[in-house]
Parts: structure tokens; C-alpha cells; sequence
């Protein structure tokens, strides 16, 4: 027999509000802290905002070839230019805005990595000598004066442009063709399972 305390308590919380209570899950508090400042990084910067993206109608399809685009949009070899390119090529071919500035900004740092291996792939290709600077100052000066950087070393620019078109051209569908049967497995899974989807 329950005393009568305990009794107004229970009988106090109505069927639809014990729904809408949450239970602490053991799991969440034994993860390991190190890892959640990363995880939660890619949970509010990536899953989140394609969860939101999907569940407003974006197609897998579409939004696998906006990822794509904005990825590869975000590794060319021009420092400083990525955010307008991946909007002009995004509006112009109707692809997500939102999708594609995500995979531009998250490919950030391996732009920085490809420049040196854009000229010295352009080198080769165009049978041109090495940049007038050595690779630690380029890649400082890319980072300092991006444009500036851009018009001494225009030469070699437009060589690594033209090898970043040609990656270009392979890895924006190889990379829609990764991405594509995932988005389409997260959308069957907010349909089924949306609290897990979220999680």
C-alpha cells in the first residue's frame, strides 16, 4: 500500500505528460569524456542540420550531390574562395545551400594540405619549375594574404586549377555515390526510428 504522499505524486502526472518525461540513460554518463567535444562537433555541424534538412523534404539524392559538390568545391586551390564558389555553383545547379556549405567548411584544412600537391601535380603536368617559394612559406602566406598569394603565383594557379578540375570530375561522383545510400538509410531511419536517428 502506497502512502498517500507518494499516491498524489503518481496520479499528480497525466498519461501525456509521463510521455514527454526523459529518463538520464547510464549509457550517456559512462561515455568518455575526451570524446564528446568532437562528437558533439560533427553531431550540431553535420548529423543535425542534414537530420533537419531531410525531414523538410531534401531528397538523399540531392543532398548527396550537394555534399559532393561542396566538398570538392571546398578543396580547390584557390585559399579564400570557396564559400562564394560553392554558393555561385550551388544556386546556379539547384543544389542544397545548407548541405553544401557544410562539406566546404569541413574540408577547410585538407585544402590547405592539397595546395602544395595541386602545384606540384601542375608542375609535372605542365612541365613548369617550382614556385618562387618554399612550401612553409607558401602555405603561410596562403593562410596570411590568400588572394595576394594568388596573383604572384597566378602561374602556377591556374595549372593546379586545372588539376583540381580534372579530381574534380572524378571524385564529385564518387563521392555522391558513397554518400547517396546513407542519406537514403538515415531517411528510412527517421521514418521508423526518429528518436534513434536523433541520437
Amino acid at each position: 500500500m502506497l502512502p498517500s504522499s507518494a499516491h498524489t505524486i503518481l496520479t499528480s502526472v497525466t498519461t501525456a505528460e509521463a510521455s514527454n518525461l526523459s529518463v538520464p540513460s547510464p549509457l550517456i554518463e559512462a561515455d568518455d569524456p575526451s570524446q564528446r567535444p568532437a562528437q558533439g562537433f560533427f553531431q550540431s555541424r553535420v548529423v543535425t542540420p542534414l537530420i533537419h534538412l531531410l525531414r523538410v523534404g531534401a531528397s538523399p539524392r540531392r543532398l548527396a550531390w550537394s555534399l559532393a559538390v561542396g566538398a570538392v568545391i571546398g578543396i580547390n586551390p584557390i585559399v579564400g574562395s570557396t564559400t562564394l564558389v560553392c554558393l555561385g555553383v550551388a544556386f546556379t545547379v539547384r543544389l542544397n545551400l545548407i548541405a553544401s556549405q557544410i562539406a566546404n567548411h569541413l574540408c577547410f584544412p585538407i585544402q590547405l594540405a592539397l595546395v602544395l600537391v595541386y602545384l606540384r601535380a601542375g608542375e609535372i603536368l605542365f612541365r613548369t619549375g617550382p614556385p618562387p617559394l618554399a612550401a612553409n612559406e607558401l602555405i603561410h602566406l596562403m593562410r596570411v594574404h590568400p588572394w595576394s598569394t594568388s596573383r604572384i603565383l597566378w602561374t602556377w594557379e591556374w595549372h593546379a586549377i586545372v588539376v583540381w578540375l580534372l579530381a574534380g570530375t572524378i571524385l564529385t561522383p564518387l563521392i555522391a555515390a558513397v554518400l547517396h545510400p546513407l542519406l537514403r538509410r538515415l531517411l528510412l531511419t527517421l521514418h521508423h526510428h526518429p528518436a534513434q536517428a536523433q541520437s
